[in-house]
């Protein structure tokens, strides 16, 4: 049966520290479909003046790979309900759908970790984009998102360590790991 895998979380929340170990040796996914990564391969001077052209060829991308019932991943802040009704229908299709939530206790952290990147060499995301994004993105998760995975996991990454505060299995489970930090995560989709 094949897979898709959904990493989720606002920007600068770690989805691509994470995507290296789990994909590859955990999850075992051989494909990787990442529009920051596709816009530096368009534009390695000014990814960001690519940024919608590389969303359209992610898009394309993930669009044949299921076409051809491959196993894949790709990555999303979940801000947008773009791709709610798509794993609905990967659902239906065959796959088996995973969501791996990666969440900040705080837009601000969000901005201060993309801030970090910037000057590493990584692309930048204004911070109002995040603030706006920040509180939508959980709301989206429990509200249009978690329905459609088969499993899911949210995991805190506020503090360097990704810790696992609560998973499931779509709607029908819930199992808080972490109950202070789970209902902070839950809080955090009123923030601002």
């Amino acid at each position: 049966m094949p897979r898709v895998v959904v990493l989720a979380g606002i920007n600068g929340a770690g989805k691509t520290t994470a995507s290296q170990d789990l994909l590859t040796r955990v999850l075992e996914i051989p494909t990787f479909v990442n529009a920051d990564a596709i816009a530096r391969g368009l534009n390695g001077l000014n990814p960001e003046a690519e940024a919608f052209r590389a969303g359209r060829i992610m898009l394309q991308q993930m669009d044949r790979l299921a076409e051809q019932r491959e196993s894949f991943a790709f990555e999303t802040t979940l801000a947008a309900r773009t791709y709610a009704s798509w794993l609905g229908d990967l659902r239906i299709a065959g796959y088996e759908v995973y969501l791996f939530y990666y969440w900040l206790e705080s837009p601000e952290l969000a901005i201060g970790r993309v801030a970090s990147r910037v000057k590493s060499g990584g692309h930048f995301v204004p911070d109002d984009t995040i603030r706006q994004r920040y509180s939508r993105s959980v709301r989206n998760f429990f509200e249009l998102y978690r329905q459609h995975a088969d499993v899911w996991e949210v995991n805190e990454n506020s503090f360097g360590d990704k810790r696992l505060i609560g998973c499931g299995f779509a709607n029908d489970y819930l199992e808080v790991v972490d109950p202070d930090r789970w209902a902070a995560f839950e809080r955090s989709q009123n923030h601002g």
